[in-house]
């Protein structure tokens, strides 16, 4: 099945924090194989991403395709944008960025399936705030999922990640050029010093005098500030920093432990965005309680960005899980 963005309006809907949205459209894109009862596998998309997930300007195209790790030809892929992402032009933007938290995104979500008739998914996949939504999803609905995997995540914003959403908050509410100096920052954060090492030994660029490693950010600056919109990253950022399956519940053991799919933890050895000795912590924590439990790592140099950069190492992490069902539908 080939279909382009299409869209879902969610009615009568109020956020954790009060705020009500008599509308809310809700965009998403369903593609892969044209068997209707092949798997489905959710797909959310980080910070800066949209439900574009491959083809050829899918963001994840090396991991998602015909024939790739997450074969099209074997599952149903879909891919909801969060409301306000700016990806779709018919996509409402979100009024007041505060009157959601990362808990709404994954009721919305959730409200998308109901539309649409899906009441399980195979796996729900994501990495970053993707992984972060996912997770709160799967502890609003227990049985929707039947492998749950966050990659370079968490159930919860940890307190490293609350003072660098609030810098990033600060620098798009004061900045002269918000998007530009908001990522230049945020690329701090997403690779590690020894990738920067590696990358530019300190060189600098004859025509401008520029270290490259300026260069190279000033870029990643422009470039975002070229396809993405102010109110989108306030957004995004603000639901970063909210991630948290017990806000308002009991502890994390009592309210993961009742998820009945598999949870597959994958980490990077380097992150210090969602860092691994978090997520390590956790699963030992959720060992205690649930067996289908897993953890794997990704080694990379390259910190948090590795779920976008090592497809080899994430293939053959996620093989077994996919490759296993590719099988048993032969």
């Amino acid at each position: 099945m080939r279909q382009k963005i299409a869209h879902i309006t969610i009615s009568d809907f109020f956020t954790e924090t009060g705020a009500y949205y008599p509308n809310l459209k809700l965009s998403y894109q369903l593609t892969g194989s044209d068997n209707a009862d092949a798997p489905i596998v959710l797909v959310n998309h980080a910070l800066t991403g949209n439900s574009e997930v491959t083809g050829e300007n899918g963001w994840w195209n090396k991991l998602i395709g015909d024939g790739k790790c997450i074969d099209t030809n074997e599952f149903k892929i879909l891919s909801f944008d969060i409301p306000g992402n700016g990806f779709s032009d018919e996509t409402e933007l979100i009024k007041i960025y505060k009157d959601f938290v990362a808990r709404d995104i994954a009721k919305i979500f959730i409200r998308g399936l109901e539309n649409l008739k899906i009441d399980t998914l195979f796996a729900a996949i994501g990495g970053s705030l993707g992984g972060g939504i996912a997770w709160e999803m799967a502890v609003l609905e227990p049985n929707l999922i039947q492998n749950l995997i966050p990659i370079a995540s968490d159930w919860k914003s940890t307190d490293w990640l609350i003072g660098n959403c609030f810098l990033q908050e600060r620098i798009l509410e004061n900045s002269n050029n918000p998007i530009e100096d908001a990522r230049i920052h945020a690329m701090l954060c997403y690779r590690t010093p020894f990738s920067f090492k590696v990358k530019f030994q300190r060189t600098q660029d004859k025509e401008t005098a520029l270290f490259n490693t300026e260069k190279w950010l000033a870029h990643h600056g422009k470039k975002l500030q070229e396809r993405y919109q102010l109110a989108a990253y306030k957004l995004m950022n603000q639901l970063l920093k909210t991630i948290d399956v017990t806000r308002g519940r009991a502890s994390l053991e009592k309210v993961a432990s009742k998820i009945k799919g598999n949870i597959h933890i994958i980490s990077i050895n380097s992150d210090i965005f969602f860092s691994p000795d978090e997520d390590i912590e956790t699963y030992r924590r959720l060992k205690r309680v649930k067996e289908n439990v897993y953890h794997d790592e990704i080694q990379s140099i390259h910190g948090h960005d590795a779920f976008l950069i090592e497809y080899g190492q994430l293939s053959l992490l996620l093989r077994n899980i996919f490759q296993v069902q590719k099988s048993s539908i032969k």
